[in-house]
């Protein structure tokens, strides 16, 4: 009897996996690297991602997320503190376990397209409680309502910003060792920063949750439905409340013109500080500096992506290949940077990833 109630329960589970895409997570890289080598220590990969079943489809996952499930988030940061940059500009670091001790590791997280504190809660609260880590959020200029004395913003941050924001994570906590997590849009942050840094970074090991790779041709792939969604979130984050800053920007009808994440791309390079769209990308565009990254740096894809869609990877596969500290882990469901699994609670399988990755490098 015991036999055939296993049995049922494995077909059961089988028909599940079949029916909601849970497979093994893939790994791109170096099979001789050291990212690779570490990786056994992660009984993670060796086991299937299965989403949540009833957030199998790609938009329902998302929007499950968007609409529901980050409006419930109950997170309260400890400080949220305003850095002037050298510029006169204004950024912001969130807090969120400054009570520990001063020896504890800090989590440099770098947020989405439009995020602020309240977005990015679920994240900092799971890395929190998966690590037991401080967590030091980096509110890029224009976020969270922060004050904007000098025109200018970037939909993907400026290095020279996060090097002020990390020396002065430096300054509070000398005694923490630094980990670096980029989500979305903070990927192209993260990952640009590291290649210009190379081995210079304070950073022990990263993790960039769900990039775009070339920032200029990923919003080409983007569905329409995002793109333009996201685009009007651009528009009302960033634009209209600081509409007296952006009177002298010649392009800004252009910008306010925009239908999609390409089009605003492409006009919105002055607000970033530029003269031209090329000299922007080329000073932004993180896929430049790429193969300079020299940390251990772990890089999650999903195939069902609707935002950084999977076929940004492909022209990238050989040179990963060849990169030994860097590894690309893809899944076949997971959408935007969620990854849910569970049924009754819903909790991220790529933050438990993230921990998990983080804590083989302390």
């Amino acid at each position: 009897m015991k036999f055939m109630v296993n049995k049922f329960s494995q077909w059961a589970q089988e028909l599940v996996d079949q029916l909601t895409g849970a497979e093994l997570p893939i790994l791109y890289g170096d099979p001789q690297g050291e990212v690779r080598q570490k990786l056994d220590a992660l009984a993670q990969l060796q086991q299937k991602y299965r989403p949540t079943p009833w957030l199998a489809n790609t938009h329902i996952h998302l929007l499950y997320f968007d609409l529901i499930k980050k409006k419930n988030i109950q997170l309260h940061y400890d400080a949220i503190e305003q850095l002037q940059m050298p510029d006169g500009g204004v950024t912001a670091i969130a807090w969120y376990g400054l009570h520990l001790p001063a020896d504890t590791p800090t989590i440099v997280l770098m947020h989405t397209l439009t995020g602020t504190p309240e977005s990015m809660a679920e994240l900092v609260g799971d890395l929190h409680r998966y690590t037991g880590w401080r967590i030091a959020l980096c509110l890029r200029r224009g976020h969270a309502n922060l004050p904007m004395p000098v025109p200018k913003i970037s939909m993907f941050g400026s290095t020279d910003d996060l090097r002020e924001q990390i020396q002065y994570i430096q300054t509070r906590f000398p005694q923490s060792a630094l980990y670096a997590v980029g989500s979305s849009a903070g990927t192209g942050l993260l990952v640009r920063y590291l290649g210009e840094e190379g081995e210079n970074t304070p950073f022990k090991a990263a993790f960039a949750l769900c990039p775009g790779y070339d920032t200029e041709l990923g919003f080409k792939n983007v569905h329409p439905f995002y793109s333009r969604l996201m685009t009007k979130k651009l528009v009302d984050a960033f634009i209209h409340p600081y509409s007296e800053a952006w009177q002298q920007i010649p392009s800004l009808p252009k910008v306010l013109a925009a239908k999609d994440l390409l089009e605003f791309q492409y006009h919105y390079f002055e607000l970033a500080g530029y003269s031209s769209f090329e000299d922007y990308n080329l000073a932004t565009n993180p896929i430049h500096v790429f193969e300079n990254v020299k940390i251990p740096l772990m890089i999650l894809n999903a195939e069902d992506d609707p935002v950084c869609h999977i076929r940004n990877l492909e022209p990238y596969k050989e040179a990963i290949q060849k990169m030994p500290n860097i590894v690309v882990v893809t899944t076949k469901k997971g959408s935007h940077c969620i990854f849910y699994e569970g049924i009754k609670q819903t909790e991220s399988w790529s933050t438990r990833l993230i921990a998990n990755y983080l804590r083989v490098y302390q």
